[in-house]
């Protein structure tokens, strides 16, 4: 895979062809890619997926005479450390780069070589050869390699990447899929049926990190059919490709040479994925777009489905999650569907329409035992598409605050996030209401005494963090139990009720809340 400028020019497609810029080192130019760039618009260029020690072939460029857009142009590719730039003169009359130009890219290091159209060659021939060379030796014979490339390469017979892999699946008994960074698939080539996309993505989300650190694709068995998963990028956007070999034929190390063909092959073609539509649905509920989430459901394939719950998760290892996914879709019949963006993972539970679960059975979030690397916010019990929405609208507006009231929390539920919302509301506001709660523990805020103070965090510790329990009070303050007990008994002296009583806890809960809410808050400013 070690290959040079130099080497590619002593190809024999590239007899004839001149080196503008005799200054620069072609041996030290790598090339690790082969594309094509006809556009001198500014626009239209920039636009372009260039890669770094990419080749470029151009006919547009030598044809301008526009000669400050070229330099322009020259600049950029210098940036983006392009291998160099062949220029094809495919007009009657003989095209001639000025030495000015030949001189700013030798300035820059972005090698010009011309190739006349008296040579009648073309982009093929000569993305093909490089291809060959690029990706084995000379001397490597094998039908899965070669006869792949003959297929992505023939750009007369296809119109699009598409039809090109589709074609080249057939002829060598493989299987290609491309799912999006949310293991959505965007494009599939399937030649058999011995097992589900569905339970392939089960097992791909669960090894998600070994796919990612493997510097070979990663095999993994469904049910008997080898599948072999690595991660791709696609206008500059994750996505994972996995391949199946339908006859084992082949190691993990050609496996890993086709993938590189496709990928090599997407960028030649401009493939773009067609839209993830089940990510879109996400992001539409997310973002409270409710009318383009209804037109999306039927698009995502889940007119027939009910919408149970709705989670948003920050930080965190995505392999455990997307483990505890998979485990929890195969016991309960329910399918997730999953928005990774910025580090942060939402999604959807839905069922079938005829699934008869309800939402005391979603059980997921209780599952995950430790969280300490992580934040996990979800909203059960919703209806359907409206509560789904209104679910999401009820994390993004309070789990920032959730976290300053609960923060030693990592699961936090709707409730949780009431909670939060309505201090957020109450504290906004003003007025009465905000002062009738902190009245509630006037006693201990207003008080200047060190002994008052302590009193008021054994009480917001007390109900806020331990769940009521002295013993876990005792443990985050690092002091007994009894010195708990004795502080909690003057504190119902002091206030003059039962602190755990039915009527009381609520109020006090909203004081307590909206105090330390307010303290983190002033901290910040």
């Amino acid at each position: 895979m070690k290959m040079t400028l130099k080497d590619c020019i002593e190809l024999p497609v590239f007899c004839g062809a001149e080196v503008l810029t005799k200054k620069i080192d072609l041996a030290g130019k790598k090339v690790r890619g082969i594309s094509v760039m006809d556009s001198t618009d500014s626009d239209v260029f920039y636009n372009f997926a260039i890669k770094e020690d990419e080749l470029l072939l151009s006919s547009s460029f030598g044809l301008s005479d526009d000669f400050e857009k070229r330099k322009e142009i020259l600049k950029e590719l210098s940036r983006m450390n392009v291998a160099g730039l062949i220029v094809f003169n495919l007009h009657a009359r003989e095209m001639r780069m000025p030495d000015s130009l030949i001189s700013y890219a030798e300035d820059v290091g972005v090698p010009l070589i011309t190739i006349s159209e008296k040579r009648k060659t073309d982009y093929g021939k000569v993305i093909n050869s490089v291809m060959e060379r690029l990706l084995h030796e000379d001397s490597f014979e094998n039908r899965l390699i070669s006869n792949t490339i003959f297929h992505l390469l023939n750009f007369e017979k296809h119109t699009s990447f598409q039809s090109a892999a589709r074609e080249a699946a057939i002829s060598n008994n493989f299987q290609l899929i491309l799912l999006s960074e949310d293991f959505n698939p965007v494009f599939a080539v399937e030649t058999r049926h011995e097992a589900t996309i569905d339970d392939a993505i089960k097992l791909g989300m669960e090894r998600d990190r070994d796919i990612e650190k493997s510097n070979i694709y990663t095999m993994i068995d469904v049910n008997g059919v080898l599948t072999y998963w690595g991660p791709v990028k696609i206008d500059g956007k994750k996505h994972y490709m996995f391949i199946v070999d339908n006859e084992d034929s082949y190691s993990a190390s050609e496996i890993t040479k086709l993938a590189e063909i496709l990928e090599l092959a997407m960028g030649m073609w401009k493939y773009t994925p067609k839209r993830d539509t089940k990510k879109e649905f996400v992001k539409a509920l997310r973002r409270g777009n409710r009318s383009l989430a209804y037109s999306l459901r039927e698009e995502a394939g889940f007119v027939d489905y009910k919408l149970l719950s709705v989670f948003s998760i920050m930080g965190g290892r995505k392999d455990f999650y997307n483990k505890m996914f998979s485990e929890f879709e195969e016991s309960k019949g329910l399918k997730i569907i999953k928005l990774i963006e910025d580090g942060e993972i939402s999604g959807v539970i839905t069922c079938r329409s005829d699934n008869e679960i309800t939402a005391g059975e979603i059980d997921l979030f209780e599952k995950f035992g430790d969280l300490e690397d992580s934040h996990v916010f979800h909203v059960t019990g919703i209806d359907d598409l409206e509560g789904a929405a209104t679910g999401f609208k009820l994390i993004n507006e309070t789990a920032a605050f959730a976290k300053y009231i609960f923060p030693i929390k990592r699961l936090f539920s709707k409730y949780e996030l009431a909670l939060a919302g309505n201090c957020m509301n109450i504290s906004m506001q003003g007025g009465a209401v905000k002062k009738n709660y902190q009245d509630l523990i006037g006693a201990f805020r207003l008080s200047k005494e060190i002994k008052d103070k302590q009193l008021l965090e054994t009480l917001t510790i007390f109900v806020l963090d331990a769940g009521m329990s002295t013993g876990k009070t005792a443990k985050l303050m690092n002091v007994h139990t009894n010195t708990i007990q004795y502080r909690l008994k003057r504190i119902r002296d002091i206030l003059g009720v039962d602190i755990t009583g039915g009527s009381v806890f609520p109020g006090l809960t909203t004081a307590l809340a909206i105090e330390r809410m307010e303290k983190v808050i002033k901290g910040f400013n």
